[in-house]
């Protein structure tokens, strides 16, 4: 039974190695890895490609459950569809796999456990943000595009969405730039 390994870290600063090593030590020929959110599972590209070469008989490794998903639904829909290529899924810690129904109902609430620590970790960022705020400390994202250059952009004629889309931020941020004093 080939082992895929997938390892995952929420932001460029975290250290994918020690899932890797362990990883590599439960024996994965295959390790695919990648930065970014595991609220949910857009934009996770490396995850989808080890979706997409599955087979029967083949199991998914990761380190821990929330390494693979932060949100129940997306926990549980990924070990559906493990089950509908029969393929299966293992988590190192604690070890338990998906090839039987114990390990099905372990996942389940698992998966629970990690949704919730993601709304803990969301409040504490939330209260985090608020008594910053309060302190006058928390001004927000930095800008990355200058206000100025988006008016001289809107006095070339160029259509606002265009703006947006070319610079790669929202309209409203353009609309934004505009209202703003300067």
């Amino acid at each position: 039974m080939p082992r895929i390994g997938y390892a995952r870290v929420s932001t460029a600063d975290q250290d994918l190695g020690i899932q890797k090593a362990r990883l590599a030590a439960a024996g994965c020929a295959i390790i695919r890895a990648e930065t970014g959110s595991g609220a949910m599972r857009t934009g996770r590209g490396e995850l989808a490609t080890v979706l997409e070469f599955l087979r029967a008989g083949d199991e998914l490794v990761v380190h821990r459950l929330d390494r693979l998903g932060r949100s129940t639904r997306d926990v549980l829909n990924l070990v559906h569809e493990l089950d509908a290529r029969g393929a299966s899924l293992r988590i190192l810690e604690p070890d338990i796999t998906t090839a039987g129904d114990m390990g099905r109902m372990v996942v389940t609430v698992l998966g629970m456990v990690a949704d919730m620590e993601l709304k803990f970790i969301r409040d504490r960022q939330r209260a985090g943000i608020e008594a910053a705020k309060g302190r006058g400390v928390y001004k927000g994202r930095r800008k990355h595009v200058d206000d100025a250059a988006i008016r001289r952009l809107v006095a070339q004629g160029i259509p606002k969405a265009r703006i947006a889309r070319d610079l790669g931020i929202s309209r409203m941020t353009v609309y934004r730039a505009l209202r703003a004093p300067g």
